[in-house]
Parts: C-alpha cells; sequence; structure tokens
C-alpha cells in the first residue's frame, strides 16, 4: 500500500467516524411488560433433632419499587391462614402460623411446630400445604446420612505467618452425591467465607477442600459439610445463576429449579452434616 493509499483510507475512516459522531444513535424503547403473575415460595429445612419450621411467602414484581423492611412488607410477602402438614411413617406433623427465627441460619419462618425431625434416613418425608382458596402445594423428600469430614489440616506457607485449611473428606465412587460446602472464622454467626455446591463428579475417593493463606495462629476456623441430595444441589445452582443473571443484560434469566408441585417454587428438603471446628496453632 502506497503512502497516498494511505492518506485515503484515513481520511476516509475519519469521514465515517465524524458521520457516526453526528448522528443521534439514542432512541428511547418502551417496553410492554406482561402482567406479572405472583407465585408461592417455600421454604423447608428438616434437620433432624431440629423443630419444623416452614417459611411460606409469595413472590414480587422485580419493577416494584423496593419496599422498607418492616412489618408491613412482612405483612405484604408472608402467606398466612395455611394448613401445612408433613407426613412421616404414618404420623401427621401439623405446623400452626406463627413467625419463628433460627439465629444460626438467619432465617425466618412463619409456620412453625416444636415437635423435633426424628431422624430417619429410610422412609420419605411429605409435605402437603393447603391454601384457603383450597390451592394445595405437595412435595417429597428424605434424609441423607452425613458424609463425616476425615480431619482438618492446617499448612503455613514457607518462611511466613500465614497459613490454609484443607478440609479432607471421603466421597463414595459408588453413589451419586451432591454436597454443599460452608466455611466459617470465629463464629457461625459471621457471614460464610465459603459457600458453594458441588457434585461428586470431580471427586473420586479421599477429597479436599482448602482455602487460602489467610488465616494465622489463634484463629478459630469452622468447617461444614452438608450431605445434599440432587434437587437441593439444582436448586442452590439455579439460585446462584439467578442471581449472576441479575442486572446483567447479556445474561439469559434463569429459572428456579424446584422440587414442588402446584405452580410453586423453592424447595423440600432434608439437611445433614458434619462439622468440625479448630483454633489454628504452629
Amino acid at each position: 500500500m502506497t503512502m497516498n493509499h494511505l492518506r485515503h483510507f484515513f481520511f476516509l475512516a475519519g469521514v465515517t467516524l465524524f458521520c457516526l459522531s453526528a448522528c443521534d444513535l439514542e432512541k428511547e424503547v418502551a417496553i410492554e411488560l406482561p402482567e406479572y403473575q405472583s407465585r408461592l415460595v417455600i421454604e423447608c429445612y428438616l434437620e433432624p433433632g431440629q423443630p419444623f419450621s416452614l417459611l411460606l411467602s409469595r413472590s414480587l414484581p422485580y419493577f416494584d419499587p423496593f419496599p422498607p423492611l418492616n412489618q408491613e412488607f412482612l405483612e405484604n410477602i408472608l402467606v398466612d391462614s395455611a394448613q401445612v402438614e408433613i407426613f412421616h411413617e404414618g404420623k401427621t406433623y401439623e405446623l400452626s402460623n406463627q413467625l419463628a427465627f433460627n439465629p444460626l441460619t438467619r432465617k425466618i419462618f412463619n409456620y412453625y411446630s416444636s415437635e423435633k425431625v426424628p431422624f430417619d434416613t429410610l422412609s420419605s418425608f411429605e409435605l402437603m400445604v393447603t391454601l384457603p382458596d383450597g390451592h394445595v402445594v405437595s412435595g417429597t423428600t428424605r434424609l441423607l446420612g452425613a458424609v463425616p469430614i476425615d480431619s482438618l489440616v492446617t499448612q503455613f506457607a514457607d518462611m511466613d505467618t500465614l497459613a490454609r485449611v484443607l478440609t479432607y473428606f471421603t466421597d463414595n465412587p459408588d453413589e451419586e452425591n451432591y454436597y454443599r460446602r460452608m466455611f466459617h472464622q470465629s463464629s457461625l454467626d459471621s457471614n460464610a467465607i465459603q459457600d458453594f455446591s458441588i457434585d461428586d463428579r470431580i471427586l473420586e475417593g479421599t477429597a479436599v477442600f482448602g482455602t487460602g493463606y489467610n488465616y494465622v495462629v489463634g484463629d478459630t476456623i469452622i468447617s461444614t459439610l452438608f450431605h445434599i441430595d440432587r434437587a437441593y444441589y439444582e436448586f442452590l445452582e439455579s439460585l446462584e445463576d439467578a442471581v449472576n443473571a441479575n442486572g446483567n443484560p447479556f445474561a439469559q434469566p434463569s429459572p428456579i429449579i424446584s422440587n414442588l408441585s402446584g405452580n410453586a417454587i423453592g424447595i423440600f428438603t432434608g439437611i445433614s452434616y458434619d462439622r468440625k471446628a479448630i483454633i489454628l496453632r504452629k
């Protein structure tokens, strides 16, 4: 390409950029959104030895103004006057309509029973929620046995005072297993430093979850390994995808995967875990 050709090319490029910059490329587009249909939302976690509790609420439109977090907000989203029953081994557990707070999970529930969840990994639990208008939501789940943590191992970086913590456990290669890993520092009241779900396709036999070199002598470390079923795993993964897609104009909407029938979203699942804590020492 000769020098004259280069000058001609840059002249045309400059004219094109000038024309584009002179054009008004902004245009407001009004999009008519379909009327939002609110759906029932249920969360119910069965933990052996703990009271039965369930959260029954309704979803709200995404583009509605965010309301203040007060008593009026709770009254607008919580669904009252429903009949909530859990069936297990011929016994019916009825949950009364009352507010309850779990300080460990920091979750609020509006249906509660002081009766404790029995430890039974063989028989299923069945949920039935009947609304005042006769609408019924149901679900089925089982309790899984906890997968024990084999050990917590502290490793200090070479020539440094910072350490990492490794959580070792054994995955059964003959089973299809799913796990949720949570890692706290100091106490369970603090936000989890790690909180993720995983299947065992990349695990075989002895497995390990690790941290970065972020801890010093005297730190209290709490490692929790949940053994979860596929339904809860898919719920957690879809929930994370929905959060990641929120506000991203290039992401596809991510529906919440639920194990409930009756046009409801949420989860009905058992909770089993092993937890170990250590204080770091050199």
